[in-house]
């Protein structure tokens, strides 16, 4: 198996089969409860009700689990990814800067696709420079 890899890849092999079927049964499992969760959509229907309190508390109810329902569908697909990763050869390596991602981030957080300094630059960036408490503290200097 060594001999159809490239220097730099040969570096790379740190995670065992073990551990990567490990990872794959997890990720396998997380995908279905997540397939059942987004199937469940009868929160989503509108009910029309004559009382207007009601229809404000259902549509209320709606947008969230709207949201619900898309923090769902896109871990679904971060699930999926992953997935991709191990089949691909490439589980474990951060898309970003090409490093190992460290094995304890990866328990933590199977489908990610960042080393942890990369995922905190991202954060980093979509960060607004001053946050308000840090503006009042600033103004209260």
């Amino acid at each position: 198996m060594a001999a159809n890899l490239s220097w730099s890849e040969i570096g790379r092999i740190t995670m065992t089969n073990t551990e990567l079927k490990k990872f794959r049964s997890v990720l396998a499992a997380r995908q279905m409860d997540l397939e059942n969760a987004i199937g469940n959509r009868e929160v989503l229907a509108i009910d029309t009700s004559p009382d207007e309190l009601d229809r404000i508390q259902h549509a209320a109810v709606r947008e969230l689990a709207i949201g619900h329902l898309e923090r769902e569908s896109t871990r679904r697909r971060d699930v999926q990814a992953a997935l991709h990763r191990i089949d691909a050869g490439r589980f474990g390596i951060c898309l970003d800067c090409e490093e190992d991602i460290n094995l304890k981030r990866l328990a933590a957080v199977p489908w990610t696709q960042s080393c942890m300094a990369c995922q905190e630059a991202a954060e980093h960036e979509c960060r607004p420079p001053w946050s308000t408490f840090e503006r009042s503290l600033l103004r209260a200097a």
